[in-house]
């Protein structure tokens, strides 16, 4: 079609300061050849936001994010408890429900949500509450970990595994400005 096109891979911690592991392939094109040699890719920035910039340990949320013995079928709560074990100095992190076993991430950041993170066992991304609870993440703050800010309105006529779906499908907004910014730079 004519297009001239360039393409990186840019994770969203280092090109977007987001707390979140987030690789993601992304392509601009441009019709006319002088816009396409005018465009930069934005440099590596230092990530100095948290997993408590975007996750709230702190504050109750809606019980139905719980995890409590006996509300689930087998051992999940026997397994999480074990395995989500805290030192009271450490800094929270966000583990992932992996159908058998639990992982915790150790980079201090959100692992990569996932679009089926809302439909059950596999990826949950868990966390250990500041009052020693475990719960999974809200559709909120997948949505933040995204880059959304915190006055984006979320559907409420929509299912929560469909906003979990959405929000692992995203891309990271941040990210998206930045590159946008620099396309508008080459194109002005």
């Amino acid at each position: 079609m004519g297009y001239k096109y360039t393409y990186r891979v840019l994770n969203a911690m280092y090109y977007g300061n987001v707390a979140q592991n987030r690789e993601r392939i992304y392509i601009v094109a441009f019709r006319d050849e002088e816009d396409y040699d005018k465009f930069q890719w934005p440099e590596e920035i230092p990530l100095n936001k948290s997993v408590r910039d975007i996750i709230d340990f702190a504050s109750k949320v809606d019980e139905k994010y719980y995890y409590t013995e006996g509300k689930y079928k087998g051992d999940i709560y026997e397994k999480l408890t074990e395995a989500m074990k805290t030192d009271e100095k450490e800094d929270p992190a966000v583990y992932q429900w992996r159908r058998r076993y639990v992982r915790k991430n150790k980079s201090g950041v959100v692992p990569t949500l996932t679009a089926n993170q809302g439909e059950g066992g596999h990826n949950v991304c868990l966390i250990h509450t500041d009052d020693n609870r475990i719960r999974k993440m809200t559709p909120r703050e997948c949505f933040n970990t995204q880059g959304f800010p915190e006055d984006f309105k979320l559907p409420s006529d929509m299912s929560e595994s469909r906003l979990y779906k959405q929000a692992g499908n995203s891309v990271c907004v941040s990210v998206i400005a930045r590159i946008a910014d620099n396309i508008k730079k080459a194109v002005d």
